[in-house]
């Protein structure tokens, strides 16, 4: 059912939209056949399973809802049941749409500032939006550099979501701080907008980012998406600048309106790698993450993590009844520890991957490692072939304590980390609990004081033997 329709939509997408009520276009009698078909096997197991068969059709009449569950039924006949599961198409791809930006962040993972000479032309991206489509994929997120000031944004996004993919976008705001704007923003078809502040102070959220007055243009470019019932989330990344700040920032994202809160994790990868020292210790972020999810039992806000061990702390936590937040919200069940080894932790490579401003494609917008260009090769050949994607997918070759950890499948480590840490791929992760010899090869290397360094220690042995 994966076949494509003349009109370039594949028979599984047409049917799932034809049993919801959606427009489905014209059919032909193999597609018309295969609906039938669809429509009994779904009627059944909504009678069976007693669930909500309006709640269902609704869903399923969102054309990204539909291109979610037709790869992971294409996943599933491709590759079979595999742990974690293994796509024939990213979920997610973050494009940075171009290297220019307004602001000069300290950690910035691009060193974006000035437009790149060979970014693509808008032929180009347009091309690249087509291909994305053919891939069959769910959800496309626009980051940079800033990509609401580039010219080319609008229309290739407006693309994009004609094309019936989920599109967002990773901003820091300033732009959408004009109304106007962000109304016409909302207008192309943008359904998310994440706006990065890195403080609830605007001091020093402006000496992060490296303009004055930066803060105040961010709080109300999410002011304004937010107000415009645009679906938002307040980006942090932890940084032993605001890992105390978690309380007012979760205030001040409750008091803008914002349904999500992401902590990002720390990686040092472009100016990153400038400010190592202001990176989290492992016992400095196993407290910071334990009350991530204190603060997501306890709030009405989505508190996520984009630190793959999130999930395990909040299996930890929940005696298993919980999976937090990482890519995917499968929260509340306890049947959830299963599907939390299928999701799978870390998704680079795997269940997303980044493309560069001129076209390269990469595993993640944190691991920067180049494995085709989309330029030169279609999207679908370099996801399906390249060796390195083929490795990510593999936790059996992660190496140290990740690949012996008893919560490999559920968490995997940060493979940006561990690369831009030991220069290895499936290298450990020093960022966990864990990895404690690596942590201290790092620490070391670093120039981390001895006293430091036994500290550390010691909190990690405390927070190890209280969760036993």
């Amino acid at each position: 059912m994966t076949r494509l329709e003349p009109d370039g939509r594949s028979s599984l997408d047409k049917a799932l939209a034809a049993y919801a009520g959606a427009d489905a276009g014209p059919m032909s009698l193999t597609c018309s056949v295969q609906s039938f078909l669809l429509d009994l096997i779904l009627r059944v197991g909504l009678a069976v399973t007693r669930a909500d068969e309006e709640g269902v059709k609704a869903m399923l009449r969102d054309p990204p809802v539909r291109r979610g569950i037709e790869l992971v039924l294409r996943g599933i006949a491709e590759y079979g049941i595999t742990v974690p599961q293994e796509m024939p198409a990213p979920f997610l791809v973050v494009w940075n749409f171009t290297n220019m930006c307004n602001l000069r962040c300290k950690h910035c993972y691009q060193r974006a500032d000035r437009p790149l000479p060979d970014e693509l032309t808008l032929e180009e991206k347009l091309n690249v939006v087509a291909q994305l489509d053919r891939a069959g994929l769910a959800a496309i997120a626009f980051s940079g550099g800033e990509p609401l000031i580039h010219p080319h944004f609008m229309r290739v996004a407006g693309e994009a979501a004609r094309r019936g993919m989920y599109v967002a976008v990773a901003t820091n705001g300033i732009a959408l701080s004009n109304r106007s704007f962000a109304e016409r923003v909302k207008a192309l078809g943008v359904r998310y907008v994440e706006v990065s502040i890195d403080s609830a102070d605007p001091d020093k959220h402006d000496w992060f980012r490296g303009m004055r007055g930066a803060w105040n243009l961010s709080v109300r470019g999410l002011r304004n998406a937010v107000e415009l019932g645009l679906s938002t989330a307040m980006a942090t990344t932890l940084t032993r600048m605001n890992v105390d700040e978690m309380d007012d920032l979760l205030d001040l994202a409750e008091e803008i309106g914002v349904q999500r809160v992401i902590f990002f994790n720390f990686v040092p990868v472009g100016r990153g790698k400038d400010i190592v020292d202001m990176d989290l210790d492992p016992a400095e972020r196993e407290r910071a993450m334990r009350k991530m999810f204190e603060e997501y039992r306890r709030r009405k806000l989505l508190v996520v993590s984009t630190a793959p061990y999130y999930g395990r702390v909040s299996l930890q936590m929940s005696g298993g009844k919980d999976v937090a937040p990482t890519h995917f919200y499968v929260g509340g069940d306890p049947g959830l520890e299963s599907l939390a080894d299928f999701v799978g932790g870390c998704g680079a490579g795997r269940i997303y991957a980044g493309i560069q401003p001129n076209g390269d494609l990469i595993p993640c917008v944190f691991l920067p490692i180049t494995v085709g260009n989309l330029r030169e090769t279609p999207f679908w050949d370099i996801w399906t072939k390249a060796p390195l994607l083929r490795q990510l997918r593999d936790r059996g070759q992660l190496k140290g304590f990740c690949g012996s950890c008893p919560y490999k499948y559920v968490c995997g480590g940060c493979r940006a980390r561990a690369y831009g840490y030991t220069g290895d791929v499936m290298g450990p992760d020093p960022g966990c609990i864990y990895n404690m010899r690596e942590w201290r090869r790092v620490a070391e290397e670093l120039g981390l004081s001895e006293e430091d360094r036994r500290r550390v220690a010691e909190e990690l042995r405390a927070i190890l033997s209280s969760s036993q």
